[in-house]
């Protein structure tokens, strides 16, 4: 596909919202997926953590 100008980019050829639409959820998508494992990464390292000090603490 070619394009004359800057807004015929955008437009997409009137795909715009679909085309710009996608690479937008992919990028949160892309960015969110890792804050989301890291933050469950800490909790889980967390309720390990005061799991095994429960342990020592009981016995």
């Amino acid at each position: 596909m070619q394009w004359n100008s800057v807004s015929e980019f955008f437009a997409m050829g009137g795909y715009a919202f679909y085309v710009w639409g996608s690479f937008g959820l992919t990028a949160l998508v892309m960015i969110g997926e890792p804050l989301l494992i890291r933050a469950q990464r800490k909790a889980t390292l967390r309720d390990l953590r005061n799991e095994l000090l429960s342990e020592r603490n009981s016995s």
